[in-house]
């Protein structure tokens, strides 16, 4: 618990993610919260939020900042706040993945309950090119997949996606896509494991994981655990469909690790190359294209979470 002088509480809403809680919800919320004694603040403006939360909290009176939103909301607050503003996710996008993950509900009375007695916790993040991200990085068909998706959303204008946005853009990239390798080296971990890890791969579809968390349910990483000060790396040697349907059909069976074209590694810091553009997604959001670096940054996210 934070002491009695951390009472301000930050609300951000994301009007753009996902299905979002009615603006009765959230007054609801700004009711419970101030029945609490607590000041409360509901912005809109990822900076304005920022600004405000680095100034409570380096005062000391930042009880918390409640990221209404989906991962790549919680993710871009990550990035733009102080290392330690505790961060309460308050599940509103399209994945949530992040927040069926802490077990938190669309619900103001379990939120504010949670501004009240929640735990927080001290959780690993990864830094890719520079960027803090929370869940896992996609380099390769994933990533060409979200940047169709974000290029539509931009095109269409303000508006919620669903998983539904991502079928034609999925069935364009199966028509398009000629998976480009990817040359990947790491400094494994533990450091016992540095013989056997030594050299390079060469694959065409790379992920690694800071949670053991991915969209449609799909557990490339079911060891990943974001309290070990590790990441974990998930790669596949082949590329185009019947390939991509085979590793898919292993991952749903839990027995992809056992192929003989798939690649799994525990590391502290990865690069990844390619000598044709490749791109990358951090969280769901594009994120750019290779080169990359990757690390790990132990105990870099704080959130406010029911008891875990």
């Amino acid at each position: 618990m934070a002491g009695a002088s951390a009472n301000h509480v930050i609300v951000l809403v994301n009007p753009k993610a996902g299905r979002g809680p009615s603006i009765s919800q959230i007054n609801q919320l700004y009711g419970l919260l101030r029945d609490q004694g607590r000041k409360v603040d509901v912005l809109k403006d990822i900076g304005e939020v920022s600004e405000q939360a680095g100034e409570a909290f380096r005062a000391g009176k930042l009880r918390a900042v409640v990221c209404i939103g989906g991962d790549g909301t919680v993710a871009e607050l990550v990035n733009r706040t102080d290392p330690g503003v505790p961060i309460l996710v308050y599940p509103g996008g399209t994945g949530n993945l992040l927040a069926r993950f802490l077990r938190m509900r669309p619900d103001p009375n379990f939120i504010a309950g949670v501004v009240q007695s929640g735990q927080v916790l001290k959780w690993d993040a990864g830094i890719a090119n520079g960027r803090v991200f929370l869940l896992h990085v996609g380099c390769g068909f994933d990533a060409a997949v979200v940047e169709q998706v974000h290029g539509r959303r931009l095109q269409a204008g303000p508006g919620h996606i669903s998983y539904w946005s991502y079928v034609n853009p999925i069935l364009r990239t199966i028509r398009s896509y000629n998976y480009p390798e990817m040359e990947v080296r790491w400094e494994p971990a533990p450091p016992e494991e540095r013989s056997k890890l030594s050299d390079p791969w060469v694959v065409r579809w790379l992920f690694v994981f800071n949670f053991p968390l991915y969209g449609w349910r799909l557990r490339l990483a079911p060891q990943a655990d974001a309290k070990d000060g590790i990441l974990d790396v998930c790669a596949f040697q082949r590329g185009f469909l019947w390939n991509g349907l085979r590793y898919l059909t292993a991952v749903q069976l839990g027995c992809h690790c056992r192929l003989q074209d798939c690649r799994v590694a525990r590391i502290l810091r990865l690069r990844a190359v390619a000598k044709e553009p490749v791109a990358y997604q951090l969280d769901g959001d594009p994120g750019g294209r290779l080169p990359l670096e990757i690390e790990v940054a132990a105990g870099r996210l704080t959130l406010l979470a029911p008891s875990f």
